[in-house]
């Protein structure tokens, strides 16, 4: 976490644009390459905002003509990470015949239902609401962008004025307009009447601009840019910012304790309906806006742009450092804000308006710790907590050249329920059915643990990796972050032996992803010797791993799981049920925790926290413990060779003679810990290719 000083500059873009790269490309791919420079550089333009565009010439399928295509940025993606799949295309002239059917601004939503009519060769990705912006100016190449510092002066009372000085005129300006077809055209006459201009500011928007080709919309776009800043900068340093600072900022490992014990109260009181994933930053903006004077004031004014609403709800949850202990101050305070919502939504709702959506703050704001932001997935709760990041800096730039100005209610409404956006919403995939889920692994770097983590992370869930040996801990978890990006998984070297790290770890999960739904306990070790050559310092190892280690991972589990239930799923053994010659320690441990495991399912159950078991046997690839001396003292227990004649020996023993391998556990462990099993609680699943000793009946 951050403990940098307050940073108050606006960032300069750098010019990124190669020759050598350009050279040989498409003029698809030059619109491409511009796109993705832009959309990777985070002073340019925030994550899936802006768009980009290109008349370019296509071949008409039916008649073979070479006809103009505007190629545009489609609904949805993100211009820093997109392929050519992402852009819509669509016939020009299609596009400029719509204005015939125009009926004016009271019908402004039917034009979105004539765009697919408009589709060039049969591209199935859907046209954005900016469509219009692009096909109606007369450039070439079209960049739309919301860099912070040009949208600091399209929220500011002062913005027009300040554009003209800033741009000496080369940039012109045009009152807000929500995105669409009436802007499009208003842009073009506006345009159309002022030559020479190289861009035009946006008031809530942001940057529009153009080039006669791809390079030089680029080096437009980021001159533009890059000028805004310095205006900006130069007018930041005469004073503080937010009228000056209020609230110090706590010690950081403080802002960590509050954060982790927060997080899952917040959680608990949002994830009513559908669980929700959350996301903590302390970053300086954060720390200088939640604690200035004008704290308050400014949040309460909401989001100006488009961009930044859509992502983060027009306004945040703020709350009072001094009353956070109180559960009912927190309670109070979310329902408060879920009625705020349904009356702005009752104020401003149409018939035929989409129904009313989440009610729950997706940015709550804290004095002196940070921001916490919520969403269905960790991706999306830390894309929100950085788009209010974007908005802060708005602000504050907005604030050096006159007053911020927010949108009006009814307004970002319009935007925030357009068809357009509602149809965006209805074409995301189906959530994974670990979507929201919190699940924290012990022995998350051995075979089973990893196999279980992955099967988990395929799911949808968000993961916490925790082992006590940290190399290969952080092998898996880089796997794991190239796998399936690194939002989902985190990773926290614990000893489950040591009371102290098992705390630590769970704070971890609680303020990386703000709580827990599924444990699976899974950390071990195995010994084997016959009694009277059983130490009571072997005794005591596997007692304090396979008993004592489960006992603290669930009583850390229990306070997190209480606020919205959860999971726990004990890996266990077949020899906690059947006995096995020379290792009374390893098995009388592991039956140990069976038992724990029916006690605490009946503690659980009035808090909804389900406690099942899952006992494999002779788990021997991918398993760490197998690699050492536990191999060979089986082997002997049981005369045969430590190789390959021990797999057939437990193979043959089977009553199904089949191989069990970590991913057959890790099926076991997802059934246990998903909604498929909600009615399970103290129950044993042996995944042992059959074993009549450890029939559980």
């Amino acid at each position: 976490m951050s403990t940098a000083t307050i940073a108050t500059a606006f960032a300069i873009p750098s010019h990124r644009w190669s020759a050598q790269d350009a050279a040989g490309l498409t003029p698809e791919g030059l619109l491409l390459y511009r796109s993705n420079l832009l959309g990777s550089d985070l002073t340019v333009t925030n994550f899936g905002g802006g768009n980009t565009s290109a008349k370019l010439v296509g071949r008409d399928p039916l008649t073979g003509a070479d006809v103009p295509v505007l190629w545009v940025k489609g609904s949805g993606g993100d211009i820093g990470s997109m392929r050519l799949d992402g852009f819509a295309t669509l016939y020009q002239q299609r596009l400029l015949g719509l204005e015939r059917l125009y009926r004016g601004v009271e019908h402004e939503d039917e034009m979105v239902g004539y765009l697919p009519h408009c589709t060039f060769g049969l591209n199935p990705r859907a046209a954005s609401i900016d469509t219009p912006l692009h096909a109606f100016l007369p450039f070439a190449h079209v960049d739309h962008l919301h860099p912070d510092s040009v949208t600091a002066l399209a929220a500011s009372s002062n913005g027009e004025a300040a554009t003209q000085e800033a741009y000496g005129g080369e940039v012109g300006w045009i009152g807000w307009k929500r995105p669409g077809f009436d802007l499009g055209l208003r842009l073009r006459d506006y345009v159309a009447t002022r030559p020479g201009l190289r861009g035009v500011v946006m008031a809530g928007h942001g940057l529009i601009c153009w080039g006669d080709s791809a390079e030089s919309c680029y080096d437009n776009s980021i001159a533009l840019i890059a000028r805004a800043a310095e205006y900006l900068n130069a007018r930041l340093s005469s004073g503080p910012a937010f009228g000056g600072a209020a609230i110090a900022p706590l010690p950081a490992d403080e802002r960590a304790r509050i954060a982790a014990q927060l997080m899952p109260q917040l959680r608990g009181l949002m994830s009513r309906e559908r669980p929700k994933v959350g996301h903590f930053s302390d970053d300086a903006e954060v720390l200088e806006f939640t604690g200035s004077r004008n704290f308050r004031r400014l949040a309460a004014i909401g989001t100006s742009c488009p961009d930044h609403f859509l992502r983060t709800k027009i306004a945040p949850l703020t709350l009072d450092p001094q009353r956070i202990d109180d559960s009912a101050y927190l309670r109070d305070a979310i329902a408060e804000y879920r009625a705020g919502y349904a009356a702005y939504y009752q104020r401003c709702t149409k018939p035929g308006d989409p129904a009313m959506r989440d009610t729950n703050p997706v940015i709550v704001l804290l004095p002196g710790v940070g921001r916490f932001s919520f969403a269905a997935d960790k991706t999306t709760a830390r894309l929100a907590g950085e788009f209010y990041g974007n908005a802060i800096n708005v602000m504050r730039g907005a604030g050096a050249i006159g007053d911020y100005v927010g949108l009006d209610e009814r307004e970002a409404y319009g935007i925030e329920y357009w068809a357009l956006e509602e149809a965006k919403l209805q074409r995301l995939p189906k959530p994974k059915p670990l979507a929201g889920r919190i699940a924290l692994v012990t022995g998350a770097a051995g075979g089973i643990g990893a196999a279980t983590a992955a099967r988990l992370l395929d799911e949808g869930a968000c993961l916490m990796l925790a082992d006590r040996d940290a190399v290969a801990l952080e092998k898996v978890r880089a796997g794991f972050a190239r796998q399936y990006g690194a939002d989902p998984v985190r990773a926290t070297t614990c000893d489950v032996t040591d009371e102290s790290q098992i705390a630590a770890s769970f704070a971890s999960c609680a303020r990386e992803f703000g709580g827990l739904d599924i444990l699976v306990a899974n950390a071990g070790l195995a010994s084997s010797a016959p009694l009277e050559e059983t130490t009571i310092d072997l005794w005591r190892r596997n007692y304090g791993v396979l008993a004592e280690g489960y006992f603290l991972s669930a009583r850390a589990a229990f306070p997190l799981m209480k606020q919205q239930g959860g999971a726990i799923v004990f890996i266990g053994s077949k020899n906690a049920l059947s006995a096995t010659p020379n290792a009374s320690a390893y098995a009388s441990a592991k039956a140990a925790a069976v038992h724990l495991a029916r006690c605490l399912a009946l503690e659980g159950a009035a808090s909804g926290i389900r406690v099942n078991v899952v006992n494999p046997d002779a788990v021997i690839r991918g398993s760490r413990i197998w690699d050492g001396d536990w191999r060979k003292e089986r082997a002997q227990a049981y005369g045969v060779d430590s190789g390959d004649e021990l797999e057939r020996h437990y193979r043959e023993r089977s009553l199904l003679k089949r191989d069990v391998l970590p991913q057959d556990i890790a099926e076991a462990v997802l059934f246990l810990a998903s909604d498929a099993s909600a009615k399970s609680t103290g129950n044993i699943i042996n995944v042992d290719a059959g074993n009549a000793q450890a029939f559980t009946r």
